[in-house]
């Protein structure tokens, strides 16, 4: 799969870096970049991109809690009112003002649907690049062990542990041979994390899929996919949202070096001493995240849901 175009898309290529849409229109409010809260018992991140293509069509790229974002079908902007139909199986509608959001969505089968709110991001500065970053003291996520981490969920499967300086997740394999899954996903302890570099050695085993959550917010993929064609879900990625530019990953089981840069909602990613990604906009949250609040500190958190992993020399540097 392709990268989804954001709005309006500057190239057609991969690793192509696509504007967010432009701030407060009084005569077309929808437009925007908007941070969402949805009415669920858990998992309640959501983002949409709202926009209108060259010809004036109403466009919404809807991240829902979980996944990638997507386009919605029969999107609809009148005024100040809003709607469309989700792949999933409900409509959304609901209405903006200059700052924010209210909607609720109504399921095709008749059932109760939920209460949405949200907020209107500010644009994304122009001209930034992580390059311009200063980095402070190193702070190292690994030097107490587990000691400076905690599960994210009350439930599942903990499978994480700490040896001779590498924090693995052990899941196992079901009968099939597929990954038993069920795990869950560890935070760090400190959730003061801001603008940064972070690097860490990852390993994954044949078709293990896990990620750095940066701020708990923005997944950088950690998944074998050597020798797959280049997509925003390959290792490394800015998940759902940007593809690498290369593909610069290591066979399954070998150890792979990331540097992340966050700064200034803007992105850089080396993998294994290939710049893959460059000073790309942060435009909105990824599946996964524990929230839409884009502009407070937060922590870092490793997927340990789905399969096997390790981590190893996990040095964080603020940025400012």
């Amino acid at each position: 799969m392709n990268l989804k175009l954001l709005i309006p898309c500057l190239a057609a290529f991969a690793g192509c870096v696509c504007r967010a849409p432009a701030d407060y229109d009084k005569n077309d409010p929808v437009v925007g970049n908007w941070g969402l809260e949805l009415g669920y018992d858990g998992m309640k991140a959501g983002h949409m991109i709202a926009s209108r293509d060259a010809a004036g069509k109403p466009q919404a790229l809807v991240l829902w809690r979980w996944a990638s974002p997507e386009q919605m079908t029969n999107v609809v902007f009148d005024g100040n009112r809003f709607s469309f139909d989700h792949p999933w199986g409900f409509r959304v509608e609901g209405e903006v003002t200059a700052k924010d959001l209210v909607a609720k969505t109504v399921r095709k089968d008749g059932k109760p649907g939920v209460a949405v709110k949200g907020w209107r991001n500010p644009p994304i500065p122009a001209g930034v690049s992580t390059k311009d970053a200063k980095l402070g003291a190193p702070i190292d996520l690994l030097k107490d062990g587990l000691d400076g981490w905690e599960a994210l969920e009350k439930k599942g499967k903990f499978g994480w542990s700490f040896k001779d300086g590498v924090l693995s997740n052990k899941l196992g394999l079901k009968a099939d041979g597929s990954w038993a899954g069920g795990g869950v996903n560890l935070r760090t302890k400190r959730a003061d994390f801001y603008d940064f570099n972070l690097e860490y050695d990852v390993r994954v085993p044949k078709e293990s899929n896990s990620g750095v959550y940066l701020r708990g917010r923005y997944e950088c993929q950690v998944v074998d996919s050597y020798g797959r064609p280049v997509n925003e879900h390959n290792m490394g990625a800015y998940y759902g949202r940007v593809v690498p530019k290369v593909a610069a990953e290591k066979p399954a089981g070998e150890w792979q070096h990331v540097s992340v840069t966050l700064y200034k909602r803007h992105l850089t990613v080396v993998l294994n001493g290939t710049t893959i990604i460059e000073d790309a906009p942060v435009v909105g949250i990824t599946g996964g995240a524990v929230d839409a609040n884009e502009f407070v500190p937060g922590f870092i958190y490793l997927q340990g849901d789905h399969s096997d992993a390790d981590y190893k020399n996990m040095i964080l540097r603020p940025a400012r």
